[in-house]
């Protein structure tokens, strides 16, 4: 029998699947802990020009499909009408069949707008008026449509000289059912001081954010202890770390290095590579105790080599598509930095994810090796391109092989778009479709149903509300 695409029962191929999403994940709230929105859009709450603006101006997921398919960039990042954009990526998705992104475009249009159509060529116009008719009104303003996700709490991406204005505000106006918008601390840009003269900038800005002079090493602690203070104050259960690959356990002379690098900036001058990796480990070093002594959860996404245009990153910015896995290795130096801040007393609870489908194995087990003392230290799936049944298959095997996946805190959106948290949905059909076939296989209890339900509401909901405070 031919099913309909995204029919009631997409991907869940077993009655007691059915059974699972309908009566137990479906209608559970979404604590989304890792997104990259933007709280003051969805603080000021105003209508969303058009579909492009909504849909396509800040997801580069979207861009690398339409850049493989050899569309100009005046299209993607270019000064191109919204229309013309749309259009172009119209012609593209049709040949996205199997893409993650395939699924999640027509979810995405049907779930909010009601668009039971494929997107083609013939029909964007149609498709495009129609969506931006409906953001002119009240029911399809932002915090609506998260609303019409099902999202509860959300986190943001914030770095430590940003506002926090628009989540104190967001705080302030919510009543008893308002959405919970929480900042993640996300001090990628004071990890980095390879480019002395932007990083200078920074530093000025972070000043100004903390009421701080910033000259000394020692300086620059006082001033991110503010704003970690300020986070918290605001709602801040998380911390985020990027990294391609851990830095070494850092020793005395790295902490000597470390402060010899700042000082070096800050007069004008340039640091060592060996400066450069040694001012890294002691501050990652050093922002672990400050997660430790506030009780904040510390994420790790690593794994990636991020901004790979070198021409287009000058002209469009950082995260506009250009990422990809590297081939370098990481559970060996994860262990010596994890073991480095056990043994200081440092290690607060810990998520690691790891961008290559073939390193989940090891930096899962490595991080179940830390687990213990009360202290939840444990592997989640990092990003959407990984995002097809299967390899979501894959990673929830991760997850229950190396942990207890009960207590997993299941996976987040790492949305850009306020349309895709609805990536939750499909991870819930997902995870009900394996719990199913494995119930109906003999693999799980049939006769124990209660604690197969339990395990899922953890997975989608239970344990990311822990984690966020819910």
């Amino acid at each position: 029998m031919i099913r309909s695409f995204l029919d009631a029962n997409f991907l869940l191929r077993t009655d007691t699947a059915v059974e699972l999403y309908r009566r137990h994940a479906e209608k559970l709230p979404v604590a989304d802990y890792h997104t990259r929105l933007r709280a003051d859009l969805i603080a000021a709450n105003e209508p969303v020009a058009d579909l492009t603006t909504l849909w396509l101006d800040t997801d580069p997921d979207k861009w690398r499909l339409m850049r493989a398919g050899g569309v100009s960039e005046d299209y993607i990042s270019g000064n191109r009408t919204p229309y013309e954009k749309f259009e172009k990526w119209a012609e593209i998705l049709p040949q996205a069949m199997r893409h993650p992104i395939y699924h999640q475009a027509h979810m995405e249009l049907n779930r909010v707008f009601g668009i039971g159509e494929t997107l083609k060529p013939s029909n964007a116009r149609d498709i495009y008026d129609s969506c931006t008719a409906k953001l002119q009104t009240p029911e399809y303003l932002p915090q609506a449509i998260l609303r019409r996700l099902r999202i509860e709490t959300l986190a943001t991406t914030d770095d430590p000289a940003d506002s926090l204005n628009a989540h104190l505000a967001l705080r302030e106006t919510g009543g008893a059912d308002a959405l919970r918008i929480i900042p993640t601390w996300a001090p990628d840009r004071v990890l980095d001081l390879r480019h002395p003269e932007h990083y200078n900038l920074y530093l000025d800005q972070l000043a100004a954010a903390s009421d701080t002079v910033i000259s000394t090493y020692n300086d620059l602690l006082t001033a991110l202890r503010r704003r970690h203070k300020a986070f918290g104050e605001a709602g801040c259960v998380a911390t985020l770390h990027r990294l391609t690959t851990f830095p070494d356990a850092p020793s005395a002379d790295d902490v000597q290095a470390a402060h010899e690098a700042l000082r070096k900036v800050r007069e004008g001058g340039e640091p060592t590579a060996d400066e450069c990796l040694s001012f890294r480990a002691v501050l990652l070093r050093d922002l672990a105790e400050m997660d430790a002594e506030a009780g904040r959860v510390q994420m790790f996404h690593v794994g990636a080599l991020r901004d790979l245009h070198p021409r287009l990153y000058k002209k469009i910015g950082p995260d506009a598509g250009f990422d990809a896995p590297t081939d370098r290795p990481t559970a060996e130096q994860m262990a010596r930095f994890f073991a480095r801040l056990d043994a200081d007393g440092a290690l607060p609870e810990t998520i690691v994810s790891c961008d290559r489908l073939a390193d989940a194995p090891s930096v899962a087990g490595v991080a179940a090796c830390f687990a213990g003392r009360g202290l939840r230290v444990q592997y989640a799936p990092a990003g959407w391109h990984i995002g097809r049944p299967g390899a979501l298959e894959t990673h929830l095997d991760v997850m229950t092989t190396e942990g207890l996946v009960a207590q997993s805190v299941g996976f987040a959106s790492g949305a850009r778009t306020l349309l895709a948290p609805v990536r939750h949905e499909y991870f819930r059909r997902v995870i009900c479709d394996v719990f199913g076939r494995e119930v109906e296989q003999g693999l799980l209890p049939h006769g124990d149903l209660a604690t197969v339900k339990r395990t899922i509401e953890n997975i989608c909901s239970t344990n990311a509300r822990r984690l966020m405070n819910c």
